[in-house]
Formats: C-alpha cells, sequence, structure tokens
C-alpha cells in the first residue's frame, strides 16, 4: 500500500523464556521455528547492546544523533545462519521541562519509531525532537530511528540499476489502451525478475513478519524490558503484528494513519480502497484551489480546476517541462498534495505559473531526482515491493488487475491506474508469500494503546482505523474530523498532540473514542 514517508511525524534483558512469542509459535506449531529464533536473536542482542558512535557518513545526520547497528538473523528459523545489521539512530532524552529548564524530568525509557513505506528509513525521527510540538517528549524519552532490513543502510535491496530507475517523461492515462497495459505489464514482470534475480534466495525474508521480529531485537538491544513505540502508516500494520506476536512486551503504542490489518486485505484490497480514497482526497484539493481563484487563476470550480489540470497535462505531454516533467511527473507531484495539505499553495503555485508560461516551479517541484536520490528512491521501492508482495497472495492473473481497476478507474480516475503499475510486479512475484496474521487481542492481553486518523486520509482511508479499534482491545481512536493529512501525530493540531503527551508521558487516554477539532487550512501564496 503505498505510503509515503512521513517526515513529521517522528539494563539489558535476557531473554530465558518463549513467554512472548506468538500464540502459533507454540513447540511444534506453525511459526514454532522463528519464534525459538526471535527469542534467541533477542538475547543476544540484549547480551551486546548497541555501541553508538557517528552516523554514517551518507545519512548526513547532525552529530548529536548518535547510531549503532543490531545484528539480526536473515532467516528467523535458522538464527545461527546468516544475519544482517539494521542500523539504530537515538538522540537521548533531553530531561529538561521545556517550559521549566531548572526542572528535571523523569526519563521513561526509548521511543522506537517506524514511519511506514514500506522501504522508508527512520534514521532521521531522533530530529523531531528539535520541533516545538515534541519538546516535551524529547524530555522524558531517548528518541529512537531505525532502518529497516533492507533499507539503506540496513542490508539494502535493489531491483535494477539506479541509474535505470530515473525514468524520463512518461504519460499518465486514466483509460490507459490495451497495448500500454501490455507494455506496462511486462516492465512490471522484469522488474519482478530484476528483484528474484538481484536478491536471490535471499529476498523471501524480507516481509513484515519479519519486521516485526525485528522490533523485538531492538527493543532487546536498547536494553527495554518493554516496548514504546509508534508506528505511522505502514508503521501501524507493524506494530499492530508486533501487538499480536509480542503482546506481554507491549509497554505503550501509538498507531497514526492506520492500515487496515484485515488479512483479506492485506494489500491488494487495499490497495483499491486507497485509489478510491484519493480521489475524494484530489477533490478537497481542487475545492481549494477553486476558493483562491483570485490567487491561482485556475478556476473557481473544481471542475475548472480539473480542466486547468488536464491542459497542463496535455501541454506536457506534447512537450515535457525542462525534458523531464512529462503527465506522469505531473500527477506524481499532485498525488503527494493528497497525502499533505501543506503542499497545497507550492502545487497550486507551481500549476499555475506553468500555464502562465513559467515551467520552473513545475519543474523544480516534478523534476527527476539527482543520482545520489535515484538510489535512495530505486531502494525504497525495491523494499517496498519485496515486503508488499511477500506479505500475502496477489491475483497472478493480470484480468483480475484489469477488471477491478477499470471498474473503479470510472469513478476514482486520478490515482487508479497510476496505483496499479506500482504494485503490479506482485502480479509476477517470484518468492513465496506469507499468510497475514489475523490480529486479534482480546481483554488484558495487551496494554492500552492509542490509535490516531484522520477522517479524510486518502493514503490510509480511515476504516483502517475503525478496523484496527476493534481488533486491538483496549486500544483508544483520536479523529481530526475533516481534513485528510496523512500523519498527524506532533503536527498543528493542539487537541491531537495533547492526546499523544497524556497518553505517552502519563500512560493516560480518553475514557471513549473521541475527535478533534480540524487544523487550519493552509494559506494560499500569492
Amino acid at each position: 500500500m503505498r505510503a509515503a514517508a512521513l517526515y513529521s511525524a517522528a539494563g539489558s534483558l535476557l531473554l530465558t523464556t518463549l513467554a512472548a512469542a506468538p500464540a502459533a509459535g507454540t513447540p511444534g506449531g506453525p511459526g514454532a521455528a522463528e519464534a525459538r529464533g526471535t527469542a534467541v536473536a533477542a538475547e543476544r542482542a540484549a547480551a551486546a547492546g548497541i555501541e553508538f558512535g557517528r552516523c554514517p557518513r551518507a545519512e548526513d545526520l547532525p552529530a548529536g544523533v548518535r547510531c549503532g547497528t543490531v545484528t539480526v538473523p536473515l532467516d528467523y528459523a535458522h538464527p545461527d545462519g546468516k544475519r544482517i545489521e539494521l542500523t539504530v539512530s537515538r538522540v537521548r532524552a533531553t530531561r529538561k521541562d521545556p517550559d521549566d529548564h531548572r526542572r528535571e524530568v523523569p526519563r521513561q525509557g526509548a521511543l522506537l519509531h517506524n514511519p511506514g513505506g514500506p522501504g522508508a528509513s527512520g534514521l532521521y525521527f531522533p530530529l523531531v525532537g528539535m520541533v516545538p510540538e515534541w519538546k516535551r517528549i524529547a524530555a522524558a524519552y531517548d528518541l529512537v530511528g531505525y532502518a529497516p532490513r533492507g533499507v539503506a543502510p540496513s542490508a539494502p535491496l535493489s531491483c535494477q540499476d539506479p541509474g535505470d530507475f530515473v525514468e524520463g517523461p512518461r504519460a499518465a492515462p486514466t483509460r490507459p489502451t490495451d497495448a500500454y497495459k501490455k507494455q506496462r505489464a511486462a516492465e512490471a514482470e522484469a522488474y519482478a525478475r530484476g528483484c528474484a534475480d538481484r536478491a536471490g534466495e535471499a529476498l523471501r525474508h524480507y516481509h513484515s513478519l519479519n519486521n516485526a521480529r525485528d522490533l523485538e531485537v531492538v527493543r532487546a538491544a536498547l536494553g527495554e524490558e518493554r516496548l514504546t513505540f509508534m508506528g505511522a502508516s505502514y508503521g501501524t500494520y507493524l506494530g499492530a503484528l508486533y501487538a499480536e506476536l509480542f503482546p506481554s512486551r507491549v509497554r505503550r503504542m501509538v498507531f497514526d494513519s492506520v492500515v487496515n490489518p484485515d488479512p483479506e486485505r492485506v494489500w491488494y484490497r487495499n490497495n483499491l480502497a486507497q485509489s478510491e480514497a484519493f480521489e475524494d482526497r484530489w477533490t478537497d484539493f481542487k475545492k481549494w484551489i477553486a476558493g483562491h481563484d483570485a490567487v491561482y487563476g485556475l478556476g473557481d470550480t473544481p471542475q475548472e480546476v480539473q480542466k486547468s489540470y488536464e491542459e497542463a497535462s496535455a501541454r506536457l505531454a506534447a512537450e515535457p517541462a525542462g525534458g523531464t516533467v512529462g503527465p506522469a511527473q505531473l500527477q506524481g507531484a499532485m498525488l503527494k498534495a493528497g497525502y499533505y495539505d501543506d503542499y497545497w499553495p507550492h502545487r497550486a503555485e507551481a500549476l499555475s505559473a506553468y500555464l502562465e508560461g513559467d515551467p520552473q516551479p513545475l519543474i523544480d517541484q516534478a523534476g527527476t531526482h539527482p543520482e545520489e536520490s535515484a538510489v535512495e528512491s530505486e531502494n525504497s521501492r525495491a523494499v517496498y515491493s519485496a515486503v508488499e508482495c511477500n506479505d500475502a497472495p496477489w491475483p497472478a492473473d493480470f484480468e483480475v488487475w484489469d477488471r477491478d481497476n477499470t471498474r473503479l478507474a470510472r469513478r476514482a480516475p486520478f490515482e487508479t491506474w497510476d496505483n496499479v503499475w506500482t504494485n503490479l510486479p506482485c502480479a509476477y512475484w517470484r518468492a513465496p508469500r506469507q499468510e497475514p496474521l489475523d490480529v486479534r487481542t482480546g481483554p488484558g492481553e495487551l496494554p492500552p494503546t492509542l490509535i490516531l486518523a484522520a477522517e479524510r486520509d486518502a493514503a490510509t482511508p480511515y476504516e483502517g482505523a475503525l478496523e484496527l479499534r476493534r481488533r486491538l482491545s483496549g486500544s483508544v481512536l483520536v479523529t481530526e474530523r475533516d481534513t485528510g493529512t496523512h500523519g498527524v501525530a506532533g503536527g498543528p493540531n493542539a487537541c491531537v498532540n495533547g492526546h499523544l503527551e497524556a497518553y505517552l508521558l502519563q500512560g493516560r487516554l480518553p475514557a471513549r473514542d473521541t475527535s478533534c477539532a480540524p487544523r487550519p487550512a493552509p494559506e494560499p501564496r500569492a
């Protein structure tokens, strides 16, 4: 399920028993070998700890952020076999009350964060402690991020040469021809073949269940008896799996912008729901632009704004801007505005400027990446594909994809086919598939957890938060009403942040599900 990485939002214990093993991991049962391997790896990690020092130069992190590595098995069923290293970053708790620096704040341990993806790095998460909205949390917690397996520099995956990954301007048809579909299907099959050829047998071990097991090993390496975790987007699915596998190891958990964990929806049906939700979010953006027609001149109704967008797309098809921006790049830039309404003024400004004869803002926002960014982008795409394709069964017949998405595109044309091309390698995947866990916890099995969601989030539609709320006994849902920014924790909504701080700092949740008024709409830029 494609989701942009969130940038805002973000003593050793020796394990001597399998008390934290999954129910399915009882001796001799399904997953028993992986459960034993996880306990072995966690015991080793707890004994070794993490030696923090300078961060890898390529990450370009400030000196105040320290990094180290944690060793995990590539295959948890064989913990003495090949091992890989995960890179972890940390900034120590400041212990200073941001309202009164003379008062010392008790340290509450480490807060470990996953920003989503799959394929996103969390190494930058400790920097959020510099943001005012995070300072109280940063006073009490060590802020800890990490690069999940496959994400550079943690045993990075690659499916193709990064130089080939950066493609030039491309079409973005909302009603693709049979010939175009055949071309894209061939490309998807070639990409899946490249993943198998480059990664070999290791490819099968990059999936969400192993990501959850890695989380347990990192917890042990940090010396935390129980895990305090915050996951955003895909990170919520990872957190839900951890809660199912290791409920006794949970201290506190925050799920921000929730992937629907229903096994029947992971991942094919979740992507269909995402495409449909983005149509509504695209309409939200067009309504906002229309409301500021005096600034942008793109039309005073959503329909007129759509015509302006289509005009720009047609011009770019005839002559790409700067030789790099075609209709697909334009669509990608506008899609990102569906994730974050902070982007709305910038994207509207670029579209307006392009139609008025100045392509540079659009080139700056939608153009291809330089080579160093291409390496990062190719790696992220490879991990995304490996995790989602390995996680669950996918339709192997393109006719199924074609039927379902042709129907969907009639009412939701904006993202539907783009989402297909992103995920289509899973139809031709060459590694074995996992069976998704049925995440469910009964009363008392898991400490109370906090779920945060925006009502009109398109990347992770709101139904996912409702589903997780039903599945995790004792969880409480806080909804940001009438807005759709993807990732609400630590943003401009003081109501949301108040619930986040009350939970992380005091363990206090609302008595029942509640909501917060929407954040202010973005201001236009002249």
